[in-house]
């Protein structure tokens, strides 16, 4: 029998169904480190609106998750950290 093939971390890590976040998503989830109820933000510190591909991608993996409804702006998620999130950031 053949060994396996093994793959370097780095592709281990960044694959699409990693349990890693990535750098971006690291950077997000931290913010709510700080904030009451583990808020994250909706835009980054240059005032960019975070990517809305990077706040689904945390849901989907359960890193964040909704919080409420925004009724000024229905199509922003408002999100805080789960435990999850927090492990993956306290790592």
């Amino acid at each position: 029998m053949k060994n396996p093939k093994k793959l370097a971390p780095e592709k281990i890590m960044t694959g699409p169904k990693s349990r890693r976040p990535t750098p971006s998503q690291l950077e997000w989830l931290k913010c709510g480190l700080g904030e009451p109820g583990g808020k994250l933000p909706l835009f980054d510190g240059l005032g960019q609106k975070v990517s809305e591909r990077t706040i689904k991608s945390c849901i989907d993996k359960g890193w964040a998750s909704p919080w409420f409804d925004n009724p000024i702006k229905p199509d922003w998620l408002v999100c805080k950290l789960t435990d999850e999130g927090r492990q993956q950031v306290t790592k």
